[in-house]
Parts: structure tokens; sequence; C-alpha cells
């Protein structure tokens, strides 16, 4: 088989490669580059396209880099500063995963003519009974990745290979270090690629959209409190919000940024039974009933039912597909603008995004 493996620069992917090599396939080996701009915490940077060629080489492939920039800026950078001015809290390596690796990268593999591509994350792919398959989560619980991936629908299943979904990332590093790989104690990365440590979400949103001072009231509309950009405030938030000390604790329950205001109350006005998603992908067609519902990106899947309330299936804005989850019990709202993943099991069914 002839596989594109994406290569991060990051141990998982250069495990992913070698797997494959082992396994005598064709594999070729590729970088994305998608953020030209300052970046110190993500996977774009000089050294990390370094790390891949390097690894490439000890493994004997080829290694290109492609360069996606102009379709990063305009279906992640883009949106993310759009979700911010409208008061929205949106997850860019989800938006990344759907637009860019298993979209643009995927055709493009397809297109020169690889029969699949492969990544490093910590998920499986399941074949089920009837020939369809579904994402499920990689076997190490706390480096589990499905949830970033519950995009991908069974056209883009049938084509992508997860080389180290069944290990631990132990298992991983310990690999790697057998072969030498220059890559096995190297840190994983864990923040947004565009968005430095030194500037922070702040800094960069400030060079991009103009940044409202903010009143913040109580439930009774008197000012007690004030932020210095009510674009940057997420509903549940408790810091920052210049409120006096003492008392009970108080959360953002609301963000109005077209009035620049936030309403602040106590955590039970933040608890919801319900929640409506929008821009559903579903894995295998529209699911009713009972499921695991995951609303980030780690901790448990809470029990719920959801009931589809149009039904378009597919990769990306295909169409208004939506649903209505409804938990087993009440708990913290989820952000307007943040993915909530459905599960049977181990296995992702959908998901989709949190409406305001």
């Amino acid at each position: 088989m002839k596989v594109l493996v994406a290569m991060s620069g990051g141990v998982d992917s250069s495990v992913a490669a070698a797997r494959l090599v082992a396994a005598e396939n064709d594999v070729v080996g590729v970088t994305m580059k998608l953020w030209g701009g300052e970046s110190d915490t993500g996977c774009c940077s000089v050294s990390d396209v370094d790390d891949a060629r390097r690894v490439a080489q000890q493994l004997g492939i080829d290694h290109h880099v492609w360069n996606f920039g102009d379709d990063f800026e305009s279906r992640v950078v883009g949106p993310y500063v759009e979700a911010h001015r409208h008061g929205a809290t949106p997850n860019p390596c989800i938006e990344c995963n759907r637009h860019l690796k298993f979209d643009r990268l995927l055709r493009r593999a397809l297109a020169v003519g690889f029969d699949a591509v492969a990544t490093g994350h910590h998920a499986r792919i399941v074949e089920r009974p009837d020939g369809t398959r579904r994402l499920a989560r990689g076997a190490d619980a706390a480096k589990d990745q499905s949830y970033v991936l519950y995009v991908l629908g069974q056209a883009e299943l049938a084509r992508t290979l997860l080389p180290v979904g069944a290990m631990t990332k132990d298992e991983v590093r310990a690999e790697a270090g057998a072969l030498g790989l220059r890559t096995a104690d190297k840190p994983d990365s864990q923040d947004v690629c565009f968005i430095t440590s030194t500037a922070g979400r702040g800094g960069f949103l400030g060079r991009r959209l103009d940044l409202h001072a903010g009143r913040v009231v109580d439930g009774d509309g008197r000012q007690v409190g004030s932020v210095a950009a009510v674009e940057l405030v997420t509903v549940g938030q408790r810091r920052g919000l210049g409120l006096p000390g003492g008392g009970s604790p108080r959360y953002a329950v609301d963000v109005d940024v077209a009035a620049a205001i936030v309403r602040v109350g106590p955590e039970s006005e933040l608890q919801r039974d319900t929640v409506v998603l929008e821009r559903m992908v579903w894995a295998d067609g529209p699911v009713e009933g009972r499921v695991g519902a995951q609303c980030a990106a780690h901790g448990a899947a809470r029990p719920a039912a959801v009931t589809p309330t149009s039904a378009r299936p597919g990769l990306g804005d295909a169409g208004p597909a939506s649903a209505v989850v409804r938990f087993d019990r009440p708990g913290r709202r989820v952000a307007p603008g943040q993915s909530v993943v459905l599960y049977q099991g181990d296995e992702v069914v959908g998901g989709g995004i949190a409406g305001g």
C-alpha cells in the first residue's frame, strides 16, 4: 500500500511512519506548512519540520513539505477570529482536522496516487460487520484524541490509518527509543500553533480585531466588575472578571459582545440539561437514543440521549444538520462554539458544535 504519513515532527507521527515502513508499505512523509507567523508552542516551527525530515532520513523514506498556509488562514485562523468577535469559543484543532488534515491533505494525497493517509493520532478505526467504519477511542485513555477527530465520515475513515492508536504513550516512546528516533523524548505539543506563549490569545486576537472593554453585571444589572476585552470572556469563566474578593464564587453565565456586557451569577445558573448542536457530523448516519456526550477534549462522557433535528451527514459544511442532546443530569453549560462528541461505548457516532 502506498501511504502518505503526516509527520508533525513529534514522536507519535514518527512511530506511525516507522510502523508502516516495518509493515513493508510504500511510505512517504509529508509535513504540512500551515502557519507562517510567530509560533513557539505548536507544530509548525522550523525545528519541527527539521525533526520530521531527520526522522524520515532515519527511516529511509522521502519527505516533503506541503504548504497549505492559505487554506489554514481561511479555514482555521479567520473563523477562529470571527468566532471570538461574536462571543463564541472555537476549537481550532478540530477545524484543522476538518478542513486541512482530512480534507485538503487527503484529497491531494489521493490525487497524486496514494492509497491512504496516516497520522500519529491516539485513536482507532474499527470496521463493523456491515462494512461501515467508526472512529474509536485510543488505547491510552489519557492521550485519547478521538474527540478532535469526530469530523471524519465514512469516506475519510476508509482512507485513513492510525498506526499508534492501539498503543499507550509509554509504548510509543519506548518503541521510538528502541529505533533510535530523535523524537523519542520530545515533549508533546499542547497548545494552538498560532498562539504564542508570550503574547497569548489576547495578544493574537488584539492584532486581528478590535477588542472592547466590557461591564460585568449581576443578575439585577448592577455593575460589579469590568473586563478589558469582552471578546475574550468564555461562558463559565470565573477569573479575570474584575470582581471583588470574598463572598460566593460567581461565573460568567452570559456574554453579550454587541452590548459589551458580561453577566455573572452563581454556578447554579450555569446548569443545563440540554444543548443544541449545529454542523452535525454523523459517522455513518444519524443516531437517536442513548449516547455518551463528551463536552471537552479531556474528560468523561456524560450519559445522555440524542435526537437528530435534521439529517445531512457528511464532512465539513455539507448542510444544516443539527441535533438536541439531553443529559441525564444537569451539568455546566457548554460554551457556544465548543464541540460535543457523541459515543456509544468507545465508538464515535457523531458530534457537533454548541449553539448560542
